[in-house]
């Protein structure tokens, strides 16, 4: 994505994500409630925040800069993810983003939960 792709991306609602994430699981067979429990894991919201987030449309910028305890062990989370080596990122929003993007690819393959967060 090009740097004014990802502007308006950031600018976003989280609402308006969310719910792409939560279908690419469900398409493969896993679920909503995995697809929170990886986000709680890497940004440390509890549910109730992450609902509030939602519902109150919460762009990506703040959802992301916001994250009330960001787990230190994400930065152990490598590979690609649209054409996009996460570790390589330098841009700390756009690796935020990817690293989530990598872990609902991970559950979207079938990996266990216990693998996915393994760094966790």
């Amino acid at each position: 994505m090009a740097g004014e792709t990802w502007e308006r991306l950031y600018g976003m609602a989280f609402a308006r994500v969310y719910p792409a994430y939560v279908n690419k699981a469900e398409r493969k067979g896993r679920t909503k409630a995995e697809v929170d429990e990886i986000i709680r894991w890497l940004l440390g919201y509890s549910q109730a925040d992450l609902e509030s987030a939602i519902a109150d449309g919460t762009d990506m910028r703040t959802f992301f800069e916001r994250a009330p305890r960001p787990n230190p062990a994400r930065s152990l989370i490598t590979g690609t993810i649209c054409g996009d080596r996460v570790q390589d990122i330098e841009e700390p929003l756009k690796r935020e983003v990817r690293y989530l993007d990598k872990l609902i690819d991970e559950l979207a393959k079938g990996r266990p939960m216990e693998k996915i967060l393994r760094a966790g």
